[in-house]
């Protein structure tokens, strides 16, 4: 190990290796034959598995920290993010990402450099974040889902199991833009059903639900739910086709 500082209240299991000008907080707790690289920083309670990877700069378990006038303080039941962070076992954690307090990532999760996963995301196992997603908070990601490069998962949205998000996809959770005080009664992120894939550059409207099987054409703007097993394409995005029975999840697993 490195010059470190590590609390005197953490438990640390066998083969840790630490880079230098890490911290790790009170009551953090790690398995075996963790790596943790340079400059990383675990806030207190996180309990990290076995064989897992943070690499250089990241961050684990931090606070939320939010605007006075931020939407999440008037959705109250919705704020919960008073658990530890939770890292499961094989997961890789990339340089310079944050993972938020209140999330919890299941067996062989990859987050890549510079995403940021918020407080309340429970991401399911085998799951892909790309380099600068974003996942906002109390979002459900289900396991063996691929979400790629600069992708946005507004707040309150579900992906279910095998979900494909490309690159550049936009996902929105508010109709009325931040005006009235209607929208807090009405704000509601997006729903991807299994095996759903969107093309990049998509952007979801709020609340729509993309049923199982369905595929979402590139540059795509989604105003209304789409069928199951159907492509959609254009602004506003159409039925075009049906999903080809050699994409189905069913010949692909």
């Amino acid at each position: 190990m490195g010059i470190n500082l590590i609390a005197e209240s953490a438990k640390v299991g066998s083969g840790l290796n630490v880079g230098n000008f890490s911290i790790i907080g009170e009551y953090v707790v790690i398995g075996d034959n963790v790596t943790i690289g340079n400059g990383v920083i675990i806030h207190k309670d996180t309990r990290i598995g076995n064989n897992v990877t943070i690499q250089d700069n990241a961050v684990v378990g931090k606070d939320s920290v939010r605007a006075k006038n931020s939407v999440a303080n008037n959705i109250g039941s919705k704020d919960r993010d008073t658990a530890p962070t939770i890292i499961m076992d094989s997961c890789i954690i990339g340089t310079s990402s944050i993972l938020y307090r209140g999330c919890t990532l299941h067996n062989d999760c990859y987050i890549a450099d510079q995403a940021a996963v918020r407080e309340n995301v429970t991401i399911g196992e085998g799951t892909i974040v790309g380099r600068g997603v974003c996942i906002e908070n109390c979002c459900e990601i289900g396991e063996m889902c691929k979400i790629e490069t600069n992708a946005y998962i507004t707040a309150f949205s579900r992906l279910e199991d095998y979900v494909f998000i490309a690159p550049g996809v936009i996902t929105t959770n508010d109709n009325y833009l931040g005006r009235t005080s209607e929208r807090f009664s009405r704000i509601k992120g997006v729903t991807v059903k299994r095996g759903g894939r969107i093309g990049g550059n998509s952007t979801i409207l709020p609340g729509r639900v993309i049923e199982s099987e369905a595929l979402i054409g590139a540059g795509s703007i989604v105003t209304k739910d789409v069928p199951k097993g159907t492509v959609v394409k254009g602004n506003p995005a159409r039925p075009y086709k049906k999903v080809s029975e050699k994409e189905l999840l069913k010949n692909n697993i």
